[in-house]
């Protein structure tokens, strides 16, 4: 049995969102224990030319939905980045999660090979669906989540491996 376009993407990406819902319940639970400012953490950023915490979510989801949508050939949702809680970041996932949940596998079928064009800095690039998840898509995915899952532990929030990890989908 051949692996589906499907079942290369919406399992990972949904495990990943849930677990940086649940790492941000670590947060907010370490901001109260330390009596700090959550907005502190949700604009924490590693250096100064580096987008902060809630950016980091924002950009994961929205490589999330973009990537579940254009192997599914629909359109992506437009969510406005406007999140400045812990409470708004980890609804921003959920919906995110929702929404790549409620694609049928079966319009992810033959994205393999699928034409997808968009722009970057300005220019059009082209590539195939497999192109796209596995060269463009889930490393930009990965990069930003795990910028988030980094800006948290450089602040002191106690996770590691595991949480960054999440519930691994059984197979």
């Amino acid at each position: 049995m051949s692996l589906s376009m499907h079942q290369a993407s919406v399992p990972a990406l949904q495990q990943i969102l849930g677990s940086l819902s649940a790492l941000i319940d670590k947060a907010a639970a370490h901001c109260e224990a330390r009596k700090i400012d959550p907005a502190t953490l949700i604009g924490y950023r590693l250096a100064p030319d580096m987008f902060a915490f809630a950016r980091q979510i924002q950009i994961t989801t929205d490589q999330a939905k973009g990537i579940a949508a254009r192997l599914a050939g629909v359109e992506i949702p437009k969510l406005p980045d406007t999140e400045t809680t812990f409470d708004e970041l980890k609804a921003r996932l959920a919906k995110v999660s929702d929404f790549i949940g409620s694609l049928p596998a079966a319009q992810f079928d033959g994205s393999e090979t699928r034409a997808i064009t968009m722009k970057l800095a300005g220019q059009d690039v082209s590539f195939t669906g497999t192109n796209y998840l596995f060269g463009f898509g889930l490393p930009n995915f990965y990069f930003h989540a795990s910028t988030a899952y980094d800006i948290l532990r450089h602040a002191g929030v106690p996770i590691g491996k595991r949480d960054f990890l999440g519930a691994v989908p059984a197979q």
